[in-house]
């Protein structure tokens, strides 16, 4: 097992061991062959020790010191290839699990080297997908080469030489979302299925992702962190390098409204068995009915809609994916996902013993009814159990901000920081009960603001602990609320003196203090329930993907340039029919509505609705359209042509 640990070490980019390696030639191809040579005869001796060894050393190999450069390096290749299928389909009586994993691993090792082109890769991985749930092997092997992809990916950057290659292509996604999906179904109905002990040990190994899931999730974290912090270089302000980060910017939002409507597809079929299965525990008799709904928000999490649907829906909230394009195309599966949440969290609510005790009392119910007002009791009857009733929102300041100094103060230290809350009227400040300082010029001074310009509200300074001053500042540390008006508190500390070499550190302690919007903290210990979360999470998406749809696609330079030549009334007298290519141009024909042959430039003309009408008719010339006097002066001057003269007829 020494060259097993030494295959380990060479695993990791920051040993120097792995750069010695990287140096070495690579291996003459009899060496390779005599490995070959030693692996056939301890297949048929079946001495499982020598094969497990040669595995490792395929695994170093492959790595470090071999490149099938010759045709006579490509016949070991395939003879290495040809002896590791083999063991790889060898029925499970005649190889141990250790000999199986040791086999995937030295294939993943030389995959490049085993599968040397493009296409012979995809092949694989479209055979250990498609086959992998009827064979162990393969399924390993499986699981082992998505590991592997997966790790790389996340340390790769989108549009680099190696992106293709981790990053699989649409039809591979696909199989591998098919059996994510699959998988996170069968996970979901295994908490009506299994038996009482099962379901407990189901609980205890959950959420664990596996590595078609793991897989998923490093490719959408890549597309997604790649748009969202992809800056242009800001050395580079050529042409070229800005369309080049374009064209970058569109692939990538492409792969992601792919990756994306693919994910809400197989979403929305687990949420579909999700329901089913909730249906069917609430009408079931089983004894563990309550622990099974409730154990069944914890399954859930561990499949795809744990780990891969909260950060799609946080991204898509991102104002780089927040176009009309993306609105439109997944606007209707958001929609279907908004309906099968929400009901499901409501029939898992309904069950709550919480939410039973809150509404199966009558008696509390109807002494709540007859206090309410009439318009309030006419609400009341109107009102429809959601999946939020009963349910507080935790706001996104309830649990605080915390402000404080390290601890204990060090000589000559000084702090500052301000905290700001959107929206709020006041702020609730609470100290901690440990907070001191030396001296009482040691202080901390409150201001009511964004910095120290601001009104002061407070500062607070010294202990009394008998060290130092011995006393403190004012009526010393706050031990209630301290209420600060407006938005904004900034905290300025500064330490004076020196420290004394009998003061301890509790009397250096600094100090901390929580900052609330509210006088009463609320306990967000809990939060909201997983799926009540995604509903909400779901809704807000959409909404914010409907008001994109309202807005319709946003004004472009050219309008906001053509506004005044928009409005003339010159172009809003013309008519207008549509191409067969999809062109504007001014019909040859006139409307079917009258219209006034001529336009008072004095007053404002309103073109009439059903003006964009197809023609119908025979051509004929325009109505006249009254200029201006001053207009037809200067095109006069300009043309050369003088008014014409009327005179009169001698008769």
């Amino acid at each position: 097992m020494c060259i097993h640990q030494l295959n380990l070490l060479a695993a990791s980019n920051n040993l120097p061991i792995t750069n010695f390696l990287g140096k070495q030639h690579p291996i003459e191809a009899h060496h390779l062959s005599s490995i070959c040579d030693i692996m056939e005869k301890a297949m048929v001796n079946g001495d499982t020790c020598i094969i497990r060894c040669i595995l490792v050393v395929f695994q170093v190999v492959f790595k470090f010191f071999f490149s099938p450069q010759t045709e006579r390096n490509r016949d070991i290749v395939r003879r290495s290839g040809l002896l590791l299928w083999q063991l790889l389909m060898a029925p499970r009586d005649q190889i141990c699990s250790e000999i199986q994993k040791e086999v995937c691993l030295a294939i993943s090792s030389g995959l490049n080297i085993l599968y040397p082109g493009e296409a012979e890769i995809n092949n694989l991985l479209k055979l250990v997908l498609t086959e992998g749930e009827r064979n162990s092997g393969l399924s390993q092997l499986r699981d082992v080469i998505l590991t592997n992809l997966a790790e790389q990916l996340q340390n790769n950057r989108f549009g680099s030489e190696d992106d293709d290659h981790y990053r699989l292509n649409d039809e591979l996604l696909h199989y591998i979302l098919k059996i994510v999906v699959r998988e996170s179904c069968v996970l979901i109905t295994k908490c009506q299925t299994v038996s009482k002990d099962d379901f407990q040990r189901l609980l205890s190994t959950v959420p664990a992702a596996s590595s078609c899931l793991r897989y998923l999730m490093a490719v959408q974290n890549h597309l997604l962190s790649n748009t969202i912090l992809i800056k242009p270089d800001e050395n580079d302000d050529s042409d070229s390098s800005l369309q080049g980060e374009t064209l970058k910017v569109q692939e990538l939002k492409t792969s992601i409204l792919s990756l994306a409507t693919q994910i809400l597809t197989g979403c929305d079929e687990v949420l579909e068995m999700l329901q089913q299965v909730t249906t069917a525990l609430i009408n079931s008799d089983i004894s563990d009915r309550e622990q099974r709904l409730k154990g069944l928000e914890q399954i859930t999490k561990a499949t795809m809609l744990g780990h891969l649907l909260p950060v799609l829906l946080t991204s898509l909230m991102h104002p780089n994916l927040q176009t009309l394009t993306m609105a439109d195309a997944l606007m209707p599966q958001l929609v279907q996902l908004v309906l099968y949440t929400s009901q499901t969290a409501l029939l898992l609510k309904t069950q709550s013993p919480v939410f039973s005790e809150l509404t199966s009392s009558p008696s509390c119910a109807s002494e709540q009814k007859g206090k309410l007002l009439p318009d309030e009791r006419m609400l009341e009857e109107k009102e429809e159990p959601g999946f939020l009733t009963g349910l507080k929102i935790p706001a996104p300041w309830a649990a605080g901000k915390t402000v404080e100094t390290v601890h204990p103060v060090r000589d000559n230290y000084k702090f500052k920081e301000t905290v700001h809350i959107p929206g709020a009227r006041c702020l609730y400040l609470r100290f901690d009960n440990r907070c001191s300082s030396q001296y009482d010029y040691d202080k901390l001074v409150i201001y009511a603001g964004p910095n120290t310009n601001s009104r002061k509200v407070a500062e607070y300074g010294g202990n009394t602990l008998g060290y130092g001053s011995r006393s403190v500042l004012g009526t010393g540390w706050p031990k209630d609320l301290v209420k600060v008006e407006g938005d904004t508190v900034t905290f300025s500390f500064e330490m004076r003196s020196g420290r004394e070499h009998n003061t301890p550190d509790k009397a250096m302690w600094g100090f901390a203090c929580t900052v609330r919007a509210q006088e009463s903290s609320e306990d967000v210990s809990g939060g909201l329930p997983f799926l009540v979360d995604l509903a909400l999470g779901l809704s807000v998406l959409a909404c914010s993907m409907l008001r994109i749809l309202y807005n319709g696609p946003e004004i472009t330079k050219d309008e906001e340039t053509c506004q005044e030549l928009l409005r003339s009334k010159l172009l809003q007298r013309c008519q207008w029919q549509v191409e067969a290519n999809g062109v504007i141009s001014p019909a040859l024909t006139p409307s079917p509505s009258p219209l006034p042959l001529t336009i008072d430039e004095d007053r404002e003309f309103t073109y009439p609705s059903d003006v964009l009408v197809p023609p119908v008719g025979h051509y004929f010339d325009l109505p006249r359209i009254r200029l201006p006097p001053g207009i037809m002066i200067k095109l006069r001057e300009i043309s050369g042509r003088a008014r014409p003269q009327f005179r009169p007829s001698i008769k």
